[in-house]
């Protein structure tokens, strides 16, 4: 099985990641984890891409969570059997991010890089409430849905998300 997750940053991509990874009993693959190096520096770009790509060809199963077009985003939802669209409010977001923040405050969580203490500031909350939801990018998100409509899954908030496992759940056990 092959997931691709997408969203919104604060919708819950990593911890779903997470759960469908141990669900599915396959790799999972943050790309937070490979954009930032320790304290939050950024990787250089083309070691990047390297350890997705190898990633990608070393895996017939995986998990993968993160928007970063710049890594393979066009393979990975090409590839992907089924591509979830986390699309919860800019509401739902900040206060998932505030509750994550107070979790993991001065610790590392796993979806991240070692040494990257949870942190929050100005620039994310913006990016949660303005510049993450400005046209471009959810034009972007229409254009996915619209291309791969027969294999996306929009889960808009924590209900949706907990009815769409309990389901995968309850199919598991037929």
């Amino acid at each position: 099985m092959k997931v691709a997750i997408i969203g919104y940053s604060g919708s819950g991509k990593s911890t779903l990641a997470g759960r469908l990874g141990s669900f599915y009993n396959c790799p999972v693959l943050y790309l937070d984890k490979i954009q930032f190096e320790e304290n939050w520096k950024e990787r250089d770009v083309e070691t990047a891409k390297a350890i997705v790509k190898d990633f990608l060809d070393s895996n017939g199963s995986w998990i993968i969570d993160g928007n970063y077009t710049k890594f393979f985003r066009e393979r990975r939802l090409e590839e992907a059997d089924v591509i979830i669209y986390m699309n919860f409010s800019r509401w739902i977001c900040l206060r998932q991010v505030l509750a994550r923040y107070r979790k993991y405050k001065g610790k590392t969580r796993e979806s991240i890089a070692d040494g990257c203490d949870e942190k929050l500031d100005y620039e994310f909350i913006k990016w949660i409430l303005i510049d993450g939801r400005l046209k471009e990018k959810q034009e972007q998100y229409a254009e996915t849905i619209k291309k791969y409509s027969e294999k996306t899954i929009i889960l808009k908030n924590r209900k949706e998300t907990s009815a769409f496992l309990y389901n995968l759940l309850a199919q598991e056990k037929m």
